[in-house]
Order: structure tokens, then sequence, then C-alpha cells
């Protein structure tokens, strides 16, 4: 008798323990990426001239992502462009810019991965027929409170 119980016992503590880990594995598949908030950073300026920051607003539905980037144009000014194609596959993510400069359309193609509050990547585009790409690092800004 005494042999039963000690295997019953044993028996409850293994499912429990199993149940516990299979509640701390789905509470990390939860946890998945999710780019929504305010990302910034900055990138020298032309000919040794002021830094230029870029913003950008994101959000996330679903595997889509929607949102803004503002940043410096040529005159120092800043402007709201919506993104566009906007995916998050995992911890990839990637979206699309199109400007309109001088009355060309230029379309900025950013990917990257995104790792807690840093997305790291490339920014390609494509000028007089060549591709032209350039490593962005973003980090994202903490809500003030």
């Amino acid at each position: 008798m005494k042999s039963t119980q000690n295997t019953l016992k044993s028996l409850i503590k293994f499912a429990a323990c199993a149940i516990l880990a299979l509640g701390a594995v789905a509470q990390a598949q939860d946890k998945k990426a999710d780019p929504t908030g305010t990302w910034t950073w900055s990138q020298p300026g032309r000919n040794g001239g002021p830094e230029r920051k870029s913003t950008l607003k994101l959000k996330l539905e679903g595997d889509k992502v929607t949102g803004t980037l503002s940043a410096p144009g040529r005159g120092g000014q800043s402007s709201d462009v919506a993104i566009s194609e906007g995916k998050l596959k995992g911890d990839e993510i990637s979206f699309d810019v199109t400007r309109e400069v001088n009355g060309n359309k230029i379309t900025a193609k950013y990917s990257g991965k995104l790792s807690g509050d840093s997305i790291k990547g490339k920014m390609e585009t494509d000028r007089n027929g060549q591709t032209q790409s350039r490593d962005w690092e973003a980090k994202r800004e903490t809500e003030k409170k």
C-alpha cells in the first residue's frame, strides 16, 4: 500500500511540474515581438551639417504594421509620411516609405530585426538605377509618466 501511495505522489508531483512548465512556455510564446510605439534614430548630416533625427510611430494590427515616419528633408523641415507594406513576421519587420522629391517618387525599403526596445536593419533606395543601402538602428522611446 505504501508503494502505491509513493507512486501516486510521484505522479501528482510530475503532473504539477509538467503543467507549470507548459504554462511558462505558453506565456513566453504570448510575448511575441510588438513594434507598437515611437522609435527614434539619428544619422550624420550632409557635409558635416547637424545630425538628422528621424521619428517612427508604429502600430501593430495582427501581422500588419501601420504608422508614420517623420524625417527632415533637404531644407531641414520635418515632414510626416505614412509607411506602406508594413509587415511583422516573428521578430522581422519591414515597411516602405515613399517620398516625392522634385517631382520624382523615391521609395525607401526598410527591414530590420526587432529585439526588445531596439530595431536594427537596412534601408535600401533605388537611385538612378543603383541600389543604395544604409544601416539603421532605432530605439523605442519610453513612455513619460
